[in-house]
């Protein structure tokens, strides 16, 4: 293979970071458009459980393509005294994400939300990023949430950072189904 080919088929450190909306639904585009071919990703998603998002319906439709862990409880986490077990949550999340690493299944691997874990000290930043140094070369590894760590910007080979201008949860409207939730 050429130096340009294997440049092409290296895998990369996304990070979608930043207060406005589509963090999520941005990672979970690019899952869709990896099965469509043929390639696998798994979700993890920290500080996210016991609730139905629209996304786990479509894994099960898109499976074995696409795999989505919940790793939370549906209870919010309170950042300046974070239960117990969302720390417990979070640590075991970060722990799938090394063993799903390792194991070279997938070939896109998305945190989905980690970056709050870290904002909100559920996890240590030195922890992901040996994580992030453990990635195969071949796996894609996106980073979603709001407050991304400067470390981690500075690792990540594509940041993209979501600005809010205008959200209808301002206005009142609550998360819709099949569009915000």
């Amino acid at each position: 293979m050429s130096g340009d080919a294997e440049k092409n088929q290296r895998g990369l450190v996304q990070v979608y970071t930043g207060n406005g909306k589509g963090k999520t639904t941005a990672a979970l585009g690019l899952a869709l458009r990896a099965a469509g071919h043929g390639k696998k990703t798994c979700v993890i998603q920290f500080m996210k459980g016991e609730i139905y998002y629209g996304e786990l319906g479509a894994a099960k439709m898109l499976a074995p393509y696409l795999e989505i862990v919940q790793m939370g409880r549906p209870d919010f986490v309170n950042k300046n005294n974070p239960d117990p077990k969302d720390v417990h949550l979070a640590r075991q999340a970060l722990d799938l994400a090394k063993e799903v690493l390792a194991g070279k299944k997938y070939d896109i691997l998305v945190l989905d939300e980690i970056n709050v874990a870290l904002d909100f000290g559920l996890i240590e930043t030195a922890d992901v990023m040996a994580l992030i140094d453990s990635k195969p070369a071949k796996t894609e590894l996106v980073l979603t949430g709001r407050y991304a760590k400067k470390e981690i910007i500075e690792r990540a080979d594509l940041v993209t950072e979501m600005t809010e201008v205008k959200h209808p949860y301002n206005a009142g409207v609550e998360a819709r189904v099949g569009i915000e939730r």
